[in-house]
């Protein structure tokens, strides 16, 4: 598949492209970045600035384009222009364009507002704020084919290639699963028209991505 990443030298971003390259994609990764991140045949580059305006955006957007991942953010500073106008955006030019899948990664709770007094997503409520309404557009206002991956912390630990879907409890993640989690979520079915929250488990990603 000819994939964009949004957002590909982030933590997340820079291991699903490395992974996405393994499988052989044809991955075009954004960053405002000048130097290129990925010495790959398969692999190219766009600086693509999610603050600009929509159509700016859309422009930019090769015709051919499979599938998007949103894995961009920005770790909480502008958090109303990047993590929910340049999210919602980046939406609407991908489906004015044709393109048909977007895949978002989002935070755990993120549409479940009742979980909010939970001390550790108090201290983020503006970035959670954002979140929801970029992610609630997504699921209720968009056309697109979408899959809503929620993340809990994201730790720099060791991947297991397990993990628990939809668990009572914020918990934490390994970066590589949750890179290996958006990959298999890509051609799977079973993954359309989906929200599920993941943390560390003991079920291997591509059984539990199935079970969904």
């Amino acid at each position: 598949m000819k994939v964009l990443v949004i957002g590909a030298s982030g933590r997340v971003g820079s291991d699903l492209v490395e992974k996405l390259l393994a499988d052989n994609h044809q991955v075009i990764g954004t960053t405002r970045q000048d130097q290129q991140l990925f010495d790959a045949d398969n692999y190219s580059q766009l600086n693509l600035d999610i603050t600009a305006e929509k159509d700016d955006i859309q422009k930019q957007l090769a015709d051919d384009i499979d599938a998007v991942y949103f894995v961009a953010g920005s770790g909480g500073k502008d958090v109303l222009e990047v993590d929910l106008h340049g999210a919602v955006k980046t939406m609407q030019a991908v489906q004015d364009k044709g393109i048909k899948r977007y895949i978002m990664l989002s935070t755990v709770f993120s549409l479940d507002t009742s979980k909010w007094g939970n001390p550790a997503i108090a201290d983020l409520k503006d970035y959670y704020i954002g979140k929801h309404y970029a992610d609630e557009w997504l699921v209720n206002d968009s056309t697109l084919n979408y899959t809503l991956v929620q993340a809990g912390a994201l730790k720099e630990q060791v991947g297991t290639g397990k993990i628990t879907v939809n668990s009572d409890k914020a918990g934490e993640n390994a970066i590589a699963d949750v890179a290996a989690t958006l990959v298999a979520v890509l051609d799977a079915d079973s993954a359309s028209k989906k929200v599920f929250h993941i943390q560390n488990g003991e079920t291997p990603i591509k059984e539990a991505i199935a079970s969904l």
